[in-house]
């Protein structure tokens, strides 16, 4: 793209100062409107499951519902608690909103197809998603109330605690691909099968990673069954509780948008990313992209699924799976892999 712009007369450094703009836009703005119709079809499937039609009153088939809950929430008054710190209480959503935009920038929609091909780009998503704690416990600490208080000290221990053992995961997947590059990851799931799956479909190796990341992505999203930190008895939103309008739509927003990532994440690192499921000449007639879009709306049903028919956790559950199984398994996995991989890829 920087190319192009230098063909129009620009110079090197104009020329890629535009080409990044244009393509943080080509990445942000399609983005955003992934997160307003995902809440659509997350309301769908949970109706569908209960039995239930859903939002189907504004717009055909109720697709600009939440276009107007998005007007609403910006038409209402923001309310700033008067003893809150203000200055805190007002950038905290915009913290959990921005961080989860910003680990879009490595992710590979295609062969090449990345904003910023870096060669630390599983590390720098690793790196950026551990900041959206900042959101949480700056917003409970910020609003001076003991109840979400509260709620952003659970918020902080349950994702500090699911990012160890993802920590983990990730090294088996590094040390599988030999390299942080995401492009270099998908590439890397070529044939994997060991002979017993012809293409792209998981690793064998890796799946019982697998399944404990896609547990850990509910978990370090706040998804049911562990949105423990929006359970407050049942009555308070949590650390949300005191914030209103497009404050409290922000939340929601950065919510989404790191379930649409986790979804990618699941899809990029064992699911082949932009690859076909399998081997076979005619499936790479359907253009890459069209293939980590379907996998990614797979993994946000199988999201929804989770939240529409698993009971919620208890705290002491959610903290005992978290380190004294998945922590302990993910690390005995970590020196199985290292130890396949030394005895087949690296034996002298």
């Amino acid at each position: 793209m920087t190319g192009f712009f230098q063909n129009l007369g620009m110079n090197y450094e104009w020329a890629w100062f535009v080409a990044t703009i244009c393509g943080i836009l080509l990445i942000a703005l399609p983005l955003m409107l992934a997160v307003a119709m995902i809440i659509y079809v997350d309301r769908k499937i949970w109706a569908a499951m209960a039995l239930r039609r859903g939002p189907n009153v504004v717009g055909p088939f109720g697709l600009l519902q939440s276009f107007a809950d998005g007007l609403k929430v910006f038409l209402q008054e923001t309310i700033v608690p008067s003893a809150s710190n203000k200055g805190l209480f007002l950038i905290a959503p915009i913290i959990t909103f921005t961080v989860a935009l910003m680990a879009w920038a490595v992710i590979p929609f295609n062969s090449g197809a990345v904003l910023a091909d870096i060669n630390v780009g599983l590390l720098y998503i690793l790196a950026i998603s551990s900041l959206g704690v900042y959101g949480v416990v700056v917003s409970g600490w910020a609003s001076n109330s003991k109840y979400p208080f509260f709620s952003a000290m659970r918020a902080a221990a349950q994702m500090i605690s699911y990012e160890v053992s993802i920590g983990f995961i990730l090294i088996c997947v590094v040390l599988w691909a030999g390299s942080f590059n995401m492009n270099a990851i998908v590439e890397a799931q070529r044939g994997h099968g060991f002979g017993i799956v012809n293409g792209f479909f998981f690793n064998l190796l890796l799946f019982p990673m697998w399944v404990m990341f896609l547990i850990s992505s509910l978990a370090e999203t706040a998804r049911a069954p562990f949105d423990l930190t929006e359970a407050e008895s049942e009555l308070v939103a949590g650390y949300q509780t005191e914030y209103s309008s497009m404050s409290f739509a922000l939340f929601w927003l950065g919510e989404y948008a790191n379930v649409i990532l986790m979804c990618t994440l699941n899809a990029v690192l064992f699911f082949g990313g932009w690859l076909p499921p399998l081997d076979i000449p005619f499936l790479y007639l359907i253009p890459g992209w069209l293939w980590l879009f379907a996998k990614i709306f797979f993994f946000f049903f199988v999201f929804s699924w989770v939240k529409a028919t698993v009971p919620r956790f208890r705290y002491d559950q959610l903290m005992r799976l978290g380190w004294k199984i998945f922590l302990p398994t993910s690390l005995l996995f970590v020196v199985l892999v290292s130890g396949y991989l030394m005895l087949t890829r690296y034996a002298a």
